[in-house]
């Protein structure tokens, strides 16, 4: 044998053999297929038994037993009811954090399944039913899929891999605190401390096997407001004896309109504010003494967000005043962006591409929507990206939408839930 023909066979032979992260990604890849009826079977046990933000009891210890059964280092009650899950590989290297939420909604629910939720409860004083109305338990379904898939290969991780449940991401009962931002004062994100965190969220807008996601700002900043307008109660007949805060409110509702459409600049990030709704006045023939008002502001850019606020406030105030009526305005802000840093998300788009298929993986435009996720990323660097389950038999008009009560998840898409979550975990690690 020649030379040449000699080094031609080995070099055949190198690139017939897999690497080493060849063999680890196909050794994740069999390790969700074999986990995926069980994730399913979790995911239907939760939304058969669904529980509101800060009051997830059942499903923490669902997921704290679930966890401790793989070896997996465990601390429950963070942030009331959250649990955290320590994985720690068998090489050094960095710490990255996963994240799902556990919380449902107060929807009753409507779809006619098997293991639909028949739960009531009692929310903000009013007895309500409860819904997995937003797919929160097929991310938890998820990340113990994803935890039982990295605890079959800790010997080969780089690193250490923190699970974050959170509870609370729909907001905490009036009076309390929770969610992400309760686990970050806590300190989910140190001990050892997170160099970059992931996440997901289900979605009927894209179809199921599709994966989307955004660089930089993907959904909004939330804040909430509420105006009091105080005229002068008179009769009916007589506006001219009193001030009509109707009026006055109505006019406010217009002038509040001008700002995204015309005090903003549109091309820098699309911006809402919206009035949800308006209470005054007891009869027909009696102008009341005040109206209250009550609503949400939408942003995708920090200093638009400070500069709606100041304009909603000489807005509100100037408007009462022409008409000789006060007005209380009181902002209080609630989520920050849900900012994917355009670094990390670089890095990881190859992996999301690898796992869906370059053609099921779409970069989106931003949404108005909110995520308490966007804490995570106020620490450290974090990505978060939709993952499709929506039935390919219907368009995106046709499925239900998240917090519908006839929301429904295509369960053959959370194979690619555990895939996609298992391998950035992985990939960043070992980068």
């Amino acid at each position: 044998m020649t030379l040449a023909i000699a080094l031609g066979v080995l070099m055949s032979t190198a690139a017939a053999t897999p690497s080493l992260g060849q063999r680890m990604d196909q050794r994740i890849d069999d390790a969700a297929a074999r986990v995926e009826q069980k994730v399913i079977a979790c995911r239907r046990d939760i939304h058969e038994h669904p529980e509101l933000g800060n009051r997830e009891m059942r499903t923490a210890k669902l997921i704290a037993d679930r966890l401790r059964e793989l070896g997996i280092e465990v601390k429950e009650n963070v942030a009331h009811t959250g649990v955290v899950g320590l994985l720690r590989g068998g090489k050094p290297g960095r710490v990255v954090g996963l994240r799902a939420d556990m919380d449902a909604l107060p929807v009753t629910e409507q779809v006619d399944l098997p293991f639909a939720s028949k739960v009531r409860t009692t929310y903000n004083g009013q007895e309500v039913g409860v819904m997995h109305a937003c797919g929160h338990d097929a991310h938890v379904a998820i990340l113990l899929g994803v935890a039982e898939v990295l605890s079959g290969i800790r010997d080969q991780l780089s690193g250490t891999v923190k699970f974050l449940f959170q509870p609370a991401e729909e907001g905490a009962p009036q009076g309390e605190e929770g969610g992400a931002e309760l686990m970050v004062k806590e300190g989910a994100l140190e001990n050892p401390k997170v160099d970059a965190v992931f996440g997901l969220h289900v979605t009927s807008r894209y179809p199921v096997g599709e994966i989307a996601y955004k660089p930089e700002g993907m959904m909004a900043a939330v804040d909430s407001f509420k105006i009091i307008v105080k005229g002068k109660q008179t009769h009916g007949a007589y506006p001219w004896l009193g001030v009509d805060p109707i009026v006055v409110a109505s006019q406010i509702v217009l002038g509040l309109q001008t700002i995204p459409s015309r005090q903003v600049d549109s091309t820098l990030a699309p911006s809402v504010v919206t009035v949800g709704a308006i209470h005054g006045g007891v009869r027909n023939n009696i102008i009341p003494d005040s109206v209250e008002m009550i609503g949400t502001i939408r942003s995708l850019d920090a200093k638009m967000r400070d500069d709606i606020h100041a304009r909603i406030k000489r807005t509100v105030e100037n408007i009462a005043a022409s008409a000789g009526a006060t007005a209380e305005l009181t902002i209080t802000t609630g989520y920050p962006i849900t900012y994917n840093d355009p670094t990390l998300t670089e890095k990881m788009a190859p992996t999301l591409r690898r796992v869906a298929g370059s053609s099921n993986v779409r970069v989106v435009n931003a949404t108005l929507g909110a995520e308490d996720f966007s804490f995570f990323q106020q620490k450290v660097p974090g990505l978060f990206f939709w993952l499709g389950t929506r039935p390919k038999n219907q368009t995106a008009e046709e499925a239900a939408s998240n917090h519908s009560p006839l929301f429904y998840v295509d369960e053959s898409g959370l194979g690619l839930g555990v895939r996609a979550m298992a391998h950035v975990a992985v990939d960043y690690l070992r980068q």
